[in-house]
């Protein structure tokens, strides 16, 4: 994405929206999300975003070269310009939600996945005294401090939580998107801040068409 004119935004989907019952599978909420970007049948994605709730509604921050537009009025939108001010030796809070993957033979593997396969496969009485939570912790911090130095930064803490395997079905049935997410949290030093703000607009890691990839940080 572009490093001009971008914007951050806070969306939430309208209490009185009668448009609620649509959304009511992930898919949809996904969609409903791209909607707001899609000027057109050949836009290419130049947006990040994380999907959450407040109460029982959808709530999205994104970060985009465009600000969203509400062609159903369905969402109460607040955006503004985003313009990163870092600097190398910046302390931030930090908080993503991320795909954490790893490649083998050509294929994209769950990380996590991978880390309890290796463990039972080496050591199955370790595997089953070891913590999921720790397996988690350990695969997934793992996977961001070796993204970390090439995206700008350099982790002080973190700790993951809410690790979770989606699955997401289309209404034209068909073989449904699958993918993990876990939300990591904590605090980062900036050491390049060329690298650090691209990263910001472009996302950390896969799947940032489903909400994966955006960086939310602050001061600290």
């Amino acid at each position: 994405m572009s490093e001009g004119n971008m914007y951050i935004s806070r969306m939430v989907l309208s209490e009185h929206s009668v448009f609620k019952e649509i959304f009511a599978s992930g898919y949809a909420l996904h969609q409903a999300v791209w909607d707001l970007f899609a000027d057109g049948p050949d836009r290419d994605r130049d947006f990040l975003y994380r999907l959450d709730a407040v109460g029982k509604l959808p709530m999205v921050y994104a970060v985009s070269e465009r600000k969203p537009q509400d062609a159903k009025c369905i969402w109460l939108i607040e955006s503004k310009d985003y313009t990163p001010q870092v600097k190398a030796g910046m302390r931030l809070g930090f908080t993503v939600r991320v795909n954490p993957v790893c490649k083998k033979e050509g294929k994209r593997h769950d990380v996590v996945m991978d880390a309890k396969y290796k463990m039972r496969t080496a050591s199955p009485e370790q595997a089953k005294r070891k913590a999921a939570q720790e397996i988690i912790a350990e695969a997934c911090g793992k996977w961001i401090d070796e993204r970390a130095e090439k995206n700008g930064f350099k982790l002080v803490q973190f700790r993951s939580d809410g690790y979770q395997q989606m699955r997401l079905y289309k209404k034209n049935g068909g073989e449904p998107i699958r993918y993990s997410t876990v939300d990591i949290t904590g605090a980062l030093e900036v050491i390049n801040e060329k690298f650090f703000t691209d990263m910001l607009f472009g996302g950390l890691g896969p799947a940032k068409g489903f909400g994966c990839g955006l960086m939310l940080v602050r001061k600290i």
